[in-house]
Parts: structure tokens; sequence; C-alpha cells
């Protein structure tokens, strides 16, 4: 359960926040929802990057950080912020990308909404196309023609690696479940995610399969944004908004994400991962963080109805 303390404090927050807090955790009507939800593209936090885009679509100065890292980290941290997609700014903001940003020379300059090689960053696209009506079918096949046989994925396939990784898994499964929730579900992409979230709960989330051991204790560090990054929260989210139903594999993921909730009811910032852009946005590290927070309590209620 949320307390009311909790729960006021997650309220007391910039719209971005306060949009999912009363979709997820409350009984607030839709309109009610809706209206919250407009504020983001307008002010606060969702505002303030928007501001930030230059004249031809990038964002940053390609100096301290790379342009296809700061476009791509921007763009997910307004889907995140869950800026409406059809509010004037954001189609503005969106045509700037699609008919300007590209992946620079090291990819053939080729545009943003097309991806590059990997398929880490390819299921970010994928999620961001979807998100903003960017649709990219091309991109989607891809990705189901480079599942491995373990059923996830790994950026450094086939060069080097014929096993899936963690990271580059969450990476596309989040990109093809934005896919299908926006554009309709397709029975081959449905079985080429639920092969990928198996291969995750086989390993109970954060274990190897061959030994049982933990095969990362930084999994179990729960960070906002995410980045690249896999962690349990992530994976539970991610199943969450899949609608798959509570798996006993993943009892062990959950204890640890309701073990870090605190005496007073809330969740720390455990880690910021490095290069994270907008920290500002996302809170200081060991200090109670309401995305953590907000992500926690709403993977809590579907799992335990809490």
């Amino acid at each position: 359960m949320v307390s009311d303390v909790v729960l006021d404090w997650l309220l007391d927050a910039d719209p971005s926040i306060r949009w999912q807090v009363m979709r997820d955790l409350t009984d607030a009507p839709p309109d009610v929802v809706t209206a919250e939800r407009a504020r983001v593209a307008v002010e606060g936090w969702g505002a303030r990057l928007l501001d930030q885009q230059r004249v031809d679509g990038n964002w940053g100065d390609g100096i301290a950080t790379r342009l296809w890292w700061s476009n791509l980290y921007t763009l997910l941290f307004l889907r995140d912020l869950g800026v409406d997609s059809t509010s004037e700014r954001s189609r503005r903001a969106i045509d700037l990308v699609r008919n300007n940003v590209t992946w620079g020379p090291w990819h053939g300059d080729s545009p943003f909404f097309d991806g590059e090689s990997e398929p880490c960053i390819n299921g970010r696209v994928v999620a961001l196309g979807a998100y903003f009506g960017e649709r990219s079918d091309r991109l989607v096949d891809r990705l189901l023609g480079e599942q491995l046989a373990d059923g996830g994925w790994n950026c450094e396939a086939p060069g080097s690696s014929m096993r899936s990784s963690f990271h580059t898994t969450i990476c596309v499964l989040e990109g093809l479940l934005a896919y299908e929730q926006a554009f309709g579900f397709v029975a081959e992409i449905t079985d080429t995610r639920r092969r990928a979230h198996e291969y995750l709960l086989e390993r109970r989330l954060l274990r190897r399969l061959s030994t049982g051991e933990i095969i990362n204790p930084e999994w179990t560090l729960l960070a906002f944004p995410t980045l690249w990054h896999y962690d349990v929260l992530r994976a539970l989210d991610y199943l969450r908004a899949a609608g798959v139903q509570p798996d006993p594999r993943a009892d062990e993921a959950v204890a640890i994400v309701a073990r870090r909730r605190q005496s007073d009811g809330r969740w720390l910032l455990d880690v910021r991962h490095k290069n994270t852009i907008h920290e500002e946005c996302a809170g200081t590290v060991g200090a109670p963080n309401r995305w953590i927070t907000l992500r926690a309590l709403r993977v809590l209620k579907w799992y335990r109805h809490d």
C-alpha cells in the first residue's frame, strides 16, 4: 500500500511524475490524468528539454557529449517523462529530428529513425518511433532476424559472442513492446518477445543459468535514467507493462526491490550511470527519489497487489 504521506510527496512534483502517479497509483479520472499530462510539454522538465533543442534538430553541442548520445537520451528522457507525443511542441521537435538529425558519418549519416547497427540502440529507436509516430517496420524486421538461439540479443553478436546480453535484450524488448502497443500486436513479434522474456525469467532476472550465481550485483542497484543498463527494476517494469502474469521466477527480483524501500516508504536513487545527461531531472544519488519510488510502487502493485 502507498501511504498518504508518500503519495502526497510524489504528487508534489514535476507534472511528468505527477500524471504518472495519478494514472498508476490513484483512482484519478482519465480526463484529469490527461490534463495533467498535457502540462509536461509546456512547463517543468519536459518544456526545459524541448527548449534545449537546436534549430537543426539536435541536442547538445557535440563536444562535451557526442550528438547521437545527446539526441537519443534526450528523446528517451522525454518519453520517460511522458510528454504528449501529439502536442504541438512534440510534433515540431520530432519533425526537426526526422528531417535533419542523423547518426553521423560513422553510420553513413543515416536518418535518426532509420537506426544504426547495434540492436541495443535500434531497440531504443523502435521504442521512440512507436512513441512519436515514426514507424519503422524495416528496423523491427532486422531485430527479429537478430534474435539469438537462447532467446535474447547481444550487440557483440555475431562478431564475438553468440550468447545474449541482459542489457541488449531489455532494450530490444522495450522497443518491440512499444511498437506493438502503438501499431497493433503481431503474432511473430509477440512470440519473439515471449522467447526473450523467458530468457530473462529462466535466469530469475539476475542469475546464471549454469551455476545459479548472480551475474552482476550492480543489477540490484536502482538507477534512473537507466540508459542502456539492465537492472531488476527495469526488467520488472517491462514485465508489468507487457501484461505478463506474475511468475515465481521473478520472486527474488521483486523481493530485492521491496527490501530497498526505506522506513519512510520511499526508495533511494542508488546509482547514476556514467554519461547520464539532464541529471537535474533524475535526482541526487543516495537521496529519496520520486522516479524510483513511482516505478517500484507500480511494480509491487502489479506483482503483489500492494
